[in-house]
């Protein structure tokens, strides 16, 4: 799979995967990372790729000649690329968004600048645009990086163990159980008794208690989620 990520920053992005298992994906050429800088398709003599918000209101905004010429460009060297723009004014992303882009061939990432993108940028390129919070950000980056690696590790290869995926958050409306290691006393804090008894079905409706207590706790929402979702299985 081939991400692109259209930023005015690559040093910002590209370290991300210089290690660890996003490294290791593209060093065995299940990943693809390429960059596209739109400062190098502006046709003003200095490069620039802002200008003054019409309307009145503070800060520039990404004009659209570098973002239209960058895109087209991209469309045509592909034109199954699924471009993406992130943008706080926009869905929430979420764990199933990652799973069904995950069977995408080719995903762009738009990292805005500045006070944003010219909206009629968006309108013609946008084939999503997702949001990652309630709040703002210097640029785009961190939310593109956000989304590439939710992604990325849904595809087939990537994750040394694919069984990990299917007892993550998420997956149920419950968040996931609460994770121990080695050793079994550490501070004078033990392990749940229950997880060194060898009993799996005590250890799994252990778990299920811990998650839904957990989820309780953190996110209401989500157990009022998980109930109707377990009346409707009745």
């Amino acid at each position: 799979m081939k991400f692109t990520f259209v930023t005015l920053f690559k040093n910002l992005v590209d370290g991300y995967f210089q290690d660890s298992i996003l490294k290791r994906a593209i060093d065995k050429e299940i990943l693809e990372i390429d960059y596209l800088d739109p400062r190098e398709y502006s046709k003003n003599k200095h490069s620039k790729v802002d200008d003054t918000a019409v309307g009145g209101g503070a800060g520039m905004v990404m004009n659209p000649q570098p973002l239209y010429d960058c895109l087209d460009g991209l469309k045509k060297s592909d034109e199954d690329v699924h471009i993406v723009f992130l943008t706080p004014v926009a869905k929430p992303f979420v764990q199933n968004d990652a799973k069904r882009l995950s069977k995408k061939s080719h995903v762009a990432f738009v990292s805005g600048r500045y006070e944003g993108i010219d909206e009629r940028v968006i309108e013609k390129y946008a084939d999503e645009v997702f949001s990652i919070g309630d709040y703002i950000l210097t640029g785009g980056e961190l939310p593109s990086l956000v989304l590439c690696d939710s992604i990325a590790r849904n595809i087939t290869g990537v994750l040394g163990n694919s069984d990990s995926l299917s007892v993550e958050s998420f997956e149920t409306p419950l968040l996931e159980a609460p994770s121990f290691s080695k050793p079994k006393v550490y501070d004078n804090s033990s392990v749940p008794s229950e997880y060194l008894k060898g009993n799996h079905s005590k250890i799994h409706s252990l778990k299920l208690a811990l998650s839904e207590s957990k989820t309780k706790f953190f996110r209401p929402e989500q157990l009022l989620k998980h109930r109707i979702r377990k009346s409707y299985e009745k």
